[in-house]
C-alpha cells in the first residue's frame, strides 16, 4: 500500500510560481534573486498557513541556485537544487525558535555561521516561529543580525511581529503575506481535487474555503477530512454534516421571518439550531456577519467586500434588495449588543431570543392605539397578534356572561327586599309577585353637579385652608431664581396622591422673585387659580423650609390678557428656533434632520 501523504504536504508549492496568493511577495523576491540585490536579513510575518516558511525555502533554493532562470526561479538541475530536493543541502539550515530559544542555541548556530558553504554561494539560516526566543536570545543575536558575514543571509519567520523587539525589526526587509481569499482557496482546492480524482460541488469547497478563515494550510487539512468522509465526491451536505457548520440557509430564513415579523416561526428555528448542538451565541455571531454581507450586497461599491463563493453572492444581492438600510443598521447593532453581554448573561439562550424578537419585530408598523409623536422606542409591540384576537372574542362572551348573572342576582336580591317590607308593613299582600316598581323620574344634567360654565360664573371665592406655621422663621438664606424652579418643581414631585393631577398642571407654573423675597405666581385660569389658593398656606411653608428662609411671602394673581402666552406645538417651536437662529436652521437643512 503506497504511504499516504496530507495534500497540505503533497502539494507544497516548489517554485515561485506555484504559490497561491501572493504575487506582489513572490515578483519582490524574484526580481531580487535575478537582479543579485540581496538583503542580509529577510522577516516574513503573517497569520498561520499563509506560505511564510514555504517561501522561505523557495527563496534559499532559488539564491543557492548555479543557473537561475530568467524570471528569478531555481533550475532544479544544479548540485545545489538537487541536494536541496533531496533534504541533504547543507548550505540551507532551519531552526525552530519555539523549541530552541535560549541563548546557548543562538551561540551554535551563531559558530555555523563563520563556516563557509562548500557548495553554492550562500549558506540560508531559516529561523521559524522567531518571536519565540528569549530576551537573552534576541540580544545575542542582534550583534551578529546587523553585520553577518557576506555568505550569509538570514530568513525569519513570525506569526506575531508586535512580539520581536523593534532592534531586530529595524534590522530585516519585511514581507507581510496577505490572507487567502476565498476565491484563491477554491481555486486552489478544484486543482487539487482534480489531480487526487475527487469529485466536488463549488458550494462545499466554498464552505471549506470559509472554514479555513484565509489560510491555506487549514483549507488542505479540512478537504482532506471532507474527502475522506464523503469517500471521493464532496457535497455541500455532508460538508456541511461532517465540519458541522450551520448551514447558510438558516441566516437567510432568520431574515426573511424577521422581515415578515414572523418572531414565532424564528423561535422555532432556534430551538431546531439549539437542539442540534448549535451555541446561540456562535449563531448570533453568524448572524451579525450575515447581516454585515447583505449590507454590503446592497452597494455595488462595496460588493467586492464579500469573501464568499458566486452562488452565496448572488444569494446575497437578492435578499439585499428585500431588506432596508434602516433595518439592517439596527439588526447588526442588535447583534453586536447581544454579543457584548453575552458572556457575562446568566441566562443566554434568553438574552439570544430577546435580540431575536427584537430583530423581528424591527419592520412592524406602529401600533394602531400610539400615536407616532409619542411613541416611546421600548415599548414591546404585540407580536402575536392573531393569537390575541383569538383569544377576545372568548374573553368578551366570559365578561358578558357574568355581567348577566350579576345583574340577576342584583334583580333578585331587590325582589326579596321588597317582599319583606311588604310583610313589615303588615300589608295584606296575597299574591307572592311583586308589583312592578314606579317609574324613576328623570334628572337634568344640570342637576348632576357644578358644570364649567358654574364654576367661570361664581363669584364665591376660594377658600384657603388654614395656614401651616412657620418653624424656620429665623432662617434667612439667599434663594436664586434657578433654586427656586428646582425646588418648585421638586414640590409637585412630592404632593400627596390626591393631588396628581393638580401637582401636573402646577410643572407648568413658574414662580418669580419680584420683591426679594417676595414670590408672585401668575396663574391663566380661574380654576386653576382657585384650586392654588386653597393650598396658598402649604405651598408658601413648604418654599420656606426647602429654600431655608422664614421670610417668604407668596403672592397668587389671574394672568392680564396681554400675559397670556399660546401654548406651542413641537413643529412650532422647531420653526421658531430656527426663525431666530439661523446657525440652528442650517444645521438642520445640512443634517437633513426631520421632527419626528
Amino acid at each position: 500500500m503506497e504511504e499516504y501523504i496530507v495534500s497540505a504536504r503533497k502539494y507544497r508549492p516548489m517554485t515561485f510560481d506555484s504559490v497561491v496568493g501572493q504575487s506582489a511577495l513572490t515578483t519582490t523576491l524574484k526580481n531580487a534573486v535575478r537582479s543579485g540585490k540581496l538583503a542580509h536579513a529577510y522577516l516574513f510575518c503573517g497569520p498561520r498557513g499563509m506560505g511564510k516558511t514555504t517561501c522561505a525555502r523557495i527563496f534559499a533554493k532559488a539564491i543557492n541556485c548555479m543557473s537561475p532562470t530568467e524570471e528569478g526561479e531555481a533550475c532544479n538541475h544544479c548540485e545545489s537544487c538537487q541536494a536541496f530536493n533531496e533534504q541533504r543541502s547543507y548550505n540551507i539550515f532551519e531552526l525552530d525558535a519555539a523549541s530552541n530559544n535560549s541563548v546557548e542555541n543562538i551561540k551554535a548556530l551563531m559558530d555555523q555561521t563563520r563556516i563557509p558553504p562548500q557548495v553554492g554561494r550562500y549558506k540560508v539560516f531559516i529561523i521559524d516561529e522567531v518571536h519565540m526566543l528569549s530576551t537573552a536570545a534576541f540580544n545575542a543575536f542582534l550583534k551578529t543580525l546587523e553585520e553577518p558575514p557576506a555568505h550569509v543571509i538570514f530568513i525569519l519567520a513570525t506569526t506575531e511581529k508586535h512580539k520581536i523587539l523593534p532592534t531586530i525589526i529595524s534590522r530585516c526587509q519585511i514581507y507581510d503575506f496577505e490572507r487567502m481569499t476565498v476565491q484563491n482557496t477554491i481555486n486552489h482546492l478544484k486543482s487539487v481535487a482534480e489531480k487526487e480524482g475527487i469529485t466536488y460541488e463549488d458550494e462545499a469547497l466554498a464552505v471549506i474555503a470559509e472554514k479555513a478563515d484565509g489560510g491555506m494550510r487549514d483549507a488542505l487539512s479540512i478537504f482532506d477530512q471532507a474527502a475522506s468522509f464523503c469517500q471521493g465526491n464532496i457535497t455541500y451536505q455532508k460538508v456541511i454534516e461532517d465540519l458541522n457548520v450551520l448551514d447558510a440557509d438558516n441566516y437567510f430564513r432568520f431574515i426573511d421571518l424577521a422581515l415578515e415579523n414572523k418572531v414565532s416561526d424564528m423561535m422555532v428555528l432556534l430551538n431546531q439550531l439549539i437542539g442540534k448542538g448549535f451555541d446561540g451565541g456562535n449563531l448570533l455571531l453568524g448572524l451579525a456577519s450575515h447581516v454585515r454581507n447583505v449590507l454590503m450586497a446592497k452597494d455595488a461599491q462595496t460588493l467586492p467586500l464579500l469573501e464568499v463563493s458566486e452562488q452565496q453572492r448572488q444569494h446575497y444581492q437578492e435578499q439585499a434588495q428585500k431588506c432596508p438600510v434602516a433595518f439592517l443598521y439596527k439588526a447588526l447593532k442588535l447583534a453586536n449588543q447581544c454579543d457584548i453581554n453575552y458572556r457575562q448573561s446568566s441566562n443566554k439562550r434568553l438574552l439570544v431570543e430577546l435580540t431575536l424578537i427584537q430583530i423581528g419585530q424591527l419592520t412592524q408598523p406602529e401600533d394602531s392605539d400610539v400615536p407616532a409623536a409619542g411613541r416611546s422606542p421600548k415599548r414591546l409591540k404585540s407580536l402575536f397578534r392573531k393569537l390575541m384576537l383569538g383569544v377576545q372574542p372568548k374573553a368578551a362572551a366570559q365578561v358578558a356572561v357574568a355581567e348577566r348573572r350579576r345583574i340577576e342576582r342584583g334583580e333578585r336580591k331587590e325582589e326579596r327586599g321588597e317582599r319583606k317590607e311588604v310583610r313589615d308593613a303588615g300589608n295584606e299582600v296575597q299574591d307572592a309577585s311583586v308589583t312592578a316598581a314606579p317609574a324613576r323620574p328623570r334628572l337634568k344634567i344640570g342637576s348632576l353637579g357644578t358644570t364649567f360654565s358654574s364654576l367661570l360664573k361664581t363669584d364665591t371665592p376660594a377658600v384657603a385652608q388654614a395656614e401651616p406655621e412657620i418653624k424656620n422663621k429665623e432662617e434667612q438664606s439667599q434663594f436664586t431664581q434657578e433654586e427656586l424652579d428646582r425646588q418648585w418643581l421638586a414640590m409637585c414631585n412630592r404632593m400627596p396622591q390626591q393631588f396628581v393631577a393638580l401637582a401636573q398642571r402646577m410643572k407648568n407654573l413658574h414662580p418669580q422673585i419680584k420683591d426679594y423675597p417676595q414670590v408672585e405666581l401668575v396663574i391663566d385660569n380661574q380654576l386653576l387659580l382657585n384650586q392654588v389658593s386653597e393650598i396658598k398656606g402649604r405651598i408658601r411653608a413648604t418654599l420656606c423650609n426647602t429654600l431655608h428662609h422664614g421670610g417668604i411671602t407668596l403672592t397668587i394673581r389671574l394672568a392680564e390678557m396681554d400675559e397670556i402666552k399660546p401654548i406651542l406645538s413641537r413643529r412650532e417651536v422647531f420653526d421658531l428656533l430656527a426663525k431666530e437662529n439661523p446657525a440652528f436652521r442650517k444645521l438642520a437643512k445640512e443634517l437633513q434632520l426631520q421632527l419626528s
